[in-house]
């Protein structure tokens, strides 16, 4: 693989993981539940870091690191649990599509850096994709249990600063 062609792909894949995120952030804003908003919040910190691995690079092949891509919309059916639903089969299907398209051309990439990285990615959007997959099932212990009979007391705020 060429040098061009390594960084067209990178700024590809980085403009897909940054559509990815940025759904995720806004679907974070539909899930009240506790459990799963957190798990939510664990995903779009762990993508960060990948778009920061990307953007590192893109920067060190001298590239351009792509402001723009194409914006993934929320689904707006109902409120409240079937939003929520929607929202989380939604990105389910979203972290499936990722993974099933870029999954043979990171085996095709001869940069063994540059593979693992993606590799590493699309490892972490399986992880990602079976938390979808767990809280669409109704597991409330995606990123572990609480002891003791420990509640929440509901769902998440509205907003994230209260004064």
């Amino acid at each position: 693989m060429k040098p061009t062609e390594l960084l067209a792909l990178l700024q590809d894949f980085y403009r897909e993981r940054l559509a990815l995120f940025d759904r995720h952030v806004k679907g974070a804003q539909a899930v009240a539940d506790y459990e799963i908003n957190n798990t939510y919040q664990y995903i779009i910190v762990r993508e960060e870091t990948h778009l920061t691995w990307l953007r590192t690079a893109l920067v060190d092949l001298g590239g351009d690191v792509p402001a723009e891509f194409q914006a993934l919309a929320v689904p707006a059916r109902g409120a409240g649990e079937p939003r929520q639903h929607a929202v989380i089969e939604d990105d389910l299907q979203q972290q499936r599509d990722f993974v099933e398209r870029w999954t043979p051309r990171v085996e095709a990439i001869t940069h063994a850096r540059h593979r693992n990285m993606l590799k590493v990615v699309l490892g972490e959007a399986l992880e990602h994709r079976r938390f979808f997959e767990q809280a669409l099932a109704g597991r409330d212990d995606l990123l572990g249990r609480r002891r003791g009979g420990a509640t929440t007391g509901g769902g998440v705020l509205p907003v994230r600063w209260v004064e």
